[in-house]
């Protein structure tokens, strides 16, 4: 059986994520390291936990999220794509059944906001991981003032996310620091990003909310 411990201490899908991120670095982009995509397959696996899914899906959503940035390699542009690609050849050379492979592909092929839908559970809970994922440690050089998502990331001081099962809902949590950018600026940049939320929560029959600085924006 193909686990998470496996995929993760894998040399070959290290190496692919940590090239991928310093191809993103040489390109102004924020932090996309082992940092971000151990906390996203963390938060994924999480969130079916506590919505009661069987453990080999969340262990998928684990891998799939571990492995979902690993198209930046090839190009920023169509990411989520190329990584879906590189992904079923690692996953199906260690020898994950066909079905798995499916499912995890399927995730990683649509986590990025403008490609993207929750296809499956597995889709869902990367998505909201994923985006979830705001903070001020992503900002990785001297912050440019003139650039929105250096300001918008490196405003957020705090961040948390919660699922409540009785209320059916999955809450972001931020605290921004309003004198480096004004909460406008995240809408202005994340618009796209909370819509898909929304969609991924929907799937799991939960409603997506969002505070900012204790006040709840939607």
């Amino acid at each position: 059986m193909v686990t998470y411990d496996k995929v993760r201490n894998s040399k070959e899908i290290l190496t692919y994520i940590q090239r991928a991120d310093l191809s993103l670095q040489r390109m102004g982009f924020t932090e996309h390291s082992l940092a971000h995509v151990t906390k996203v397959a963390v938060t994924a696996g999480d969130i079916l936990l506590a919505l009661g899914y069987d453990k080999r899906i969340v262990e998928l959503a684990r891998i799939a999220a571990f492995m979902h940035d690993i198209g930046n390699l090839v190009n920023r542009a169509d990411h989520a794509q190329s990584g879906a690609i590189m992904a079923f050849r690692l996953l199906d050379k260690m020898g994950m059944p066909a079905d798995e492979v499916a499912k995890v592909v399927s995730a990683i092929g649509n986590h990025d906001e403008d490609t993207a839908w929750p296809v499956n559970e597995v889709a869902a809970a990367l998505i909201l991981a994923d985006k979830s994922d705001v903070r001020r440690s992503r900002v990785r050089r001297a912050v440019n003032p003139n650039d929105i998502h250096d300001r918008v990331n490196y405003a957020v001081t705090e961040n948390s996310t919660a699922i409540d099962t009785e209320a059916k809902t999955f809450t972001l949590s931020l605290t921004i620091d309003t004198e480096i950018s004004p909460v406008i600026e995240y809408f202005e940049i994340f618009t796209n990003r909370m819509k898909l939320c929304a969609r991924a929560a929907e799937y799991m029959g939960l409603q997506f909310k969002l505070f900012i600085n204790n006040t709840s924006l939607i």
